[in-house]
């Protein structure tokens, strides 16, 4: 199975979610929240593009990439998922690791709170996550979808009416 960090990401949030969108359910488009953040992504940093390189991990891509200072930057929209996002942009970190770059670092940016914060990958870090990666294996192999775990987030993400409307 290829893991994604986008995997990496739910498997954080919601096993729910995760074992829908590993069976292709993919609600992103019909939210309004999604589309806001993707909105704060593209139009934060206009001078971003030029100055960093997109790179394809082929099972993830990263938008801006300092080549120069091997940095990560990742753009998010509320620090709600802090958590989620953090572990997200360390699976890119273990990626570039595996690639054989393994000094990387990156930086979370929140542009419309004005907040920034360093992510390093640790070994106990990547230790983690290929655990992680078992789990999530485990999980999208389970023939049941996971039950509903009732969240105030569940009121925004992608998949709540497939959750909770009746």
């Amino acid at each position: 199975m290829i893991i994604t960090a986008t995997h990496i990401n739910y498997y954080h949030i919601c096993h729910r979610k995760l074992w829908l969108f590993s069976r292709g359910i993919q609600m992103e488009h019909t939210s309004e929240v999604v589309e806001e953040a993707k909105l704060i992504h593209e139009s934060s940093y206009p001078q971003r593009s030029s100055k960093y390189t997109e790179l394809d991990l082929g099972v993830a891509k990263i938008d801006f990439y300092d080549e120069k200072n091997k940095v990560v930057h990742e753009i998010k929209k509320s620090r709600k998922m802090e958590t989620a996002h953090q572990w997200q942009v360390k699976y890119y970190l273990l990626l570039l690791r595996r690639a054989g770059v393994p000094e990387a670092t990156a930086i979370l940016e929140y542009p419309t709170l004005k907040k920034t914060m360093e992510v390093f990958l640790s070994d106990d870090d990547a230790h983690y996550l290929e655990e992680v990666e078992q789990e999530i294996e485990q999980i999208t192999r389970q023939e049941k979808v996971p039950e509903k775990i009732n969240k105030s987030f569940c009121k925004k993400c992608s998949y709540y009416d497939l959750c909770w409307v009746e």
